[in-house]
């Protein structure tokens, strides 16, 4: 059992929308884009005019060209989190970072975050691609109380417009960056209890989703599509089967932000009513592990008094789930 104090969440400037892709000419169209994938904004760390200039063709480019930085992102994060809890950075003992693009190979995405915020930590990245915030809080779970400090955070910062070969209309529609922090503890109390979590891993597809270093973004769409529904799907039914039988508040379902056609196969097979499901995926894009506890953030005042089941899934094939309650 672990302890949520609160989340933070951080959108770069920068929108990118249908509008802009389609004069791309890259083949797509502002209704084509809606119809297929329900996404109509995304944010870029990257100016649109760096993007129309060279479609993104070196993402070793995209670093120096950026406006904001990954640890810049967790960093607003970071301070929301910590403003909305009352604390001090300097009261956190613990940094855990995880996703899909790091800034660096070395140090640890955590080292730099604990650097911006002018503390002195135990730092480490704890990947499992888009869905490291579900493993990062279930590997915290298993932990002995006594081992971990009073206040943990965890971070999640995406860059995927970085990595994204905008002259392939099947990657470019997708994608969006933001980060993502939460603050947790398993001794201190607070209302929001993550009292359930899984993990889980299908490595024979570890071939399906790819970022090779300092290369483009590539899936399998279909195959990855199919994995996503059906895991995700499972996932759900496994924590709506874990809520005792005595919780009578309200259950509300928030997932891995992919797509929003994908989001709404997934309430349709688990019978979860459009106003039990919260997602940002239509103004934020697919923002990879910072997707789902990005939308719990921006709903973190209104989802009082209920329970949460997160479902996410990712690269590896990996999948992840919790069961957040909250008075």
């Amino acid at each position: 059992m672990l302890y949520l104090h609160a989340l933070g969440h951080f959108h770069p400037e920068t929108v990118l929308d249908n509008h802009f892709l389609s004069s791309l000419d890259i083949g797509v169209d502002v209704k084509w884009i809606e119809d297929r994938v329900g996404i109509i904004e995304r944010r870029t760390t990257l100016p649109l005019e760096y993007l129309r200039e060279t479609r993104n063709q070196d993402p070793r480019a995209a670093a120096e060209a950026a406006h904001t930085s990954p640890t810049q992102m967790s960093a607003g994060a970071a301070h929301m989190a910590l403003e909305r809890a009352g604390l001090d950075a300097s009261q956190l003992g613990m940094i855990i970072s995880g996703g899909c693009s790091p800034e660096m190979q070395i140090p640890a995405d955590s080292s730099r975050v604990a650097n911006a915020l002018g503390i002195g930590a135990t730092c480490f990245d704890l990947h499992s691609a888009c869905s490291s915030f579900a493993a990062q809080i279930h590997f915290l779970s298993l932990m002995r109380p006594e081992a971990l400090p009073d206040y943990v955070l965890v971070v999640n910062s995406e860059t995927f417009t970085r990595t994204i070969d905008y002259s392939d209309r099947r990657q470019a529609v997708l994608f969006g960056d933001a980060a993502s922090a939460a603050i947790v503890s398993s001794r201190v109390p607070a209302p929001a209890v993550i009292s359930e979590t899984t993990v889980g891993s299908d490595p024979r597809g570890q071939h399906q989703i790819t970022i090779p270093v300092g290369g483009h973004f590539a899936q399998q769409g279909h195959a990855v599509q199919v994995f996503a529904i059906r895991t995700t799907t499972d996932v759900v039914k496994h924590l709506q089967a874990s809520v005792p039988p005595s919780e009578t508040r309200r259950q509300v379902f928030i997932g891995h932000q992919a797509n929003l056609r994908m989001l709404e196969n997934v309430c349709k097979r688990t019978n979860i009513p459009l106003s039990d499901h919260y997602a940002n995926v239509v103004y934020f894009g697919n923002c990879g592990a910072a997707g789902a506890p990005t939308v719990l953030s921006q709903h973190w005042d209104d989802l009082r008094h209920c329970v949460i089941h997160m479902a996410v899934v990712g690269s590896g094939l990996a999948w992840g789930g919790m069961r957040i309650s909250r008075d």
